[in-house]
This record gives structure tokens, sequence and C-alpha cells, in this order.
């Protein structure tokens, strides 16, 4: 089981986890001071006086740059970034995706409990059943419970450490996925699902190599017999073949079967409660649905306020 605070203050952890920090691979060919000074377009003699500090100071660049007001601490995060190839959103960006924690501060406590969250889930082997891969489907009992801010942050994490991953929003009745990602929504699921000719309606996520979004598309009158055909399957099939992982949005159990129809088509769920406020015996119920289908529950993420 894992906690976590779902706001912009969210301080979590991976019930069970070694606390270790995933590892990524610099780049060789590019200093800090060499991307600070070409984003800041710094000259030469600024350049010498930054080094001159740094040597006098026994600092590094980054620090010697912003004590001299050349830098801001924002270019020392994004040279950073850029040295470890680490998607990193700058500010214009963050304002237009402000849930998006971990693409807005990778480097926070509230990026890292994400990060530990996936390092327990690809560890226990949630995406995959033997040889088999299979989609993670986000569920819960209440509409309030942060399901789509926390499949979100998750594609995020996963998409950061390389692999092609892809968020579909599926819920089908209140879709927010797009408005998340700053996206449109003209088309998606629900028209491929209906069996129209949409056009291109995986989005890629700008500056995040390897994040893409399926949106929900057109909120239709028939959400649970849309996701209940076999077309849906046969989607989630080849989108798992496409993809390393793929992260799947649901509509909250009060809505219906939805959740459980998906999370079948899925192979596996991650069950979101909220302190205070989830019911036992609501969660009972919403697992005792899921264990009577071929979904895999790969743990319960209780939300803490």
């Amino acid at each position: 089981m894992a906690r976590f605070r779902d706001s912009n203050h969210m301080n979590s952890r991976m019930m069970g986890a070694d606390g270790s920090q995933d590892s990524v691979v610099p780049s060789a060919n590019r200093t800090i001071g060499d991307i600070i000074s070409e984003t800041r377009n710094l000259s030469a003699e600024q350049v010498e006086q930054i080094l001159q500090y740094q040597r006098e100071k026994s600092v590094r660049f980054g620090v010697a740059a912003v004590a001299l007001g050349f830098a801001s601490s924002e270019d020392v995060l994004f040279a950073l970034s850029q040295q470890f190839h680490y998607p990193y959103a700058q500010e214009s960006e963050r304002k237009a995706s402000p849930e998006l924690v971990t693409l807005n501060e990778p480097f926070s406590r509230q990026a890292e409990s994400f990060r530990s969250i996936r390092s327990q889930l690809t560890m226990r082997g949630a995406f995959e059943n033997g040889s088999a891969r299979r989609a993670l489907a986000v569920v819960s009992t209440s509409p309030a419970d942060g399901k789509t801010f926390f499949a979100a942050n998750l594609g995020v994490a996963l998409a950061q450490l390389g692999s092609r991953t892809l968020v579909v929003d599926a819920d089908l009745r209140e879709p927010r996925m797009h408005e998340v990602f700053n996206l449109t929504n003209g088309s998606g699921l629900s028209g491929i699902l209906a069996g129209r000719a949409e056009s291109r309606p995986v989005q890629q996520v700008v500056n995040v190599p390897g994040l893409f979004v399926l949106p929900a598309g057109v909120v239709p009158p028939n959400p649970q017999e849309l996701v209940e055909r076999s077309a849906f399957g046969l989607l989630m099939r080849e989108l798992i073949s496409k993809f390393d992982h793929v992260v799947v949005d649901t509509p909250s159990a009060t809505h219906g079967a939805d959740a459980a129809v998906i999370a079948a088509r899925a192979g596996a769920a991650l069950v979101l409660a909220r302190k205070d406020q989830s019911r036992v015996d609501s969660l009972r119920g919403l697992i005792r649905d899921l264990s009577g289908t071929p979904a895999s529950i790969a743990g319960v993420i209780v939300n803490e306020y």
C-alpha cells in the first residue's frame, strides 16, 4: 500500500519501498556550464567571472552563476534536466499544466513519491503477467479520489525512464486528461470505439519524449456499452503491443461497472482511495467486483490529507 498527498504539497511514500533513487546516465558532451551559458547567452567575460568565483569559493558553476546574478535557480534546474536527459517543464508550460508535478518539479519530494510508486509497480510486475504484457487501470470508488491526477503523473514518471508510455483516458463520462496535459479532445477513444475514422487520436506530449496520450474524445451517450464492445479489448491489446507502458484512467465506481470492465480489458488494476473520505465497505465492494474479472489487483494507493 502506498500513501501520498494528492495536492501541490504532496508528501508520499510507498509502503515497503527501499528508498533507493533511480539512476540516470548524464550526457558526456555538455557540462552544466555549457548549458547555462547557452541558455543565458553569456559572454566570454561573464563566463570567466563565473569561473573565477567558482575557483575562489570552491562551488559549482551553477551556484557561482546564481551568486553573481548571471543565472537563476530555474536555469540551473533546466541545465540539470538537459544534461541528464530528464524531461522538465519550464515556467510557461507549468502554468498550462499545473497538476503535472512530476514534470513541473521533477526534483521535488512530490515527484520522488511518484518515482517510488513507479519502482514498486514495475518491480512487482504490475505491467506484465509472466511473458504477457498488460496495461494498468487506475480505479476508485468516488469521482474526487484523484485518479486523473495520479494516472497522468504516473505516466510522466514512466516516460522519464525513457520508455514509450501511453496514458489512455477511458473515463468516457467525465474526461479530464486532455485538460491536465493541455491537449485537444476533438477525437479520441470514444470515436475509435464507435467505429469512426479518427485523425491522429493519439497525441504526443510536448517536451516529454516517449509520452503519448489518447484522450477520451467526445462524451458519448452510451459509455458503458462502448467499453464493453470487443473493439475495446482488441484496441487495448494493440496499444499494449506498441507501448512499453499503458496507464488507463477510468470513471469512478459510482458510475456503474465501467471501471471493472476497463480493468478487465487492461489486465491489471490499481485501486485509489482517499483518506477520511473513501468508505471501507465501498472499497471492499470495488475490490470484490474486480476480483470477479481477469484483472490482477496491483495494489492500493491511499491519498492522505
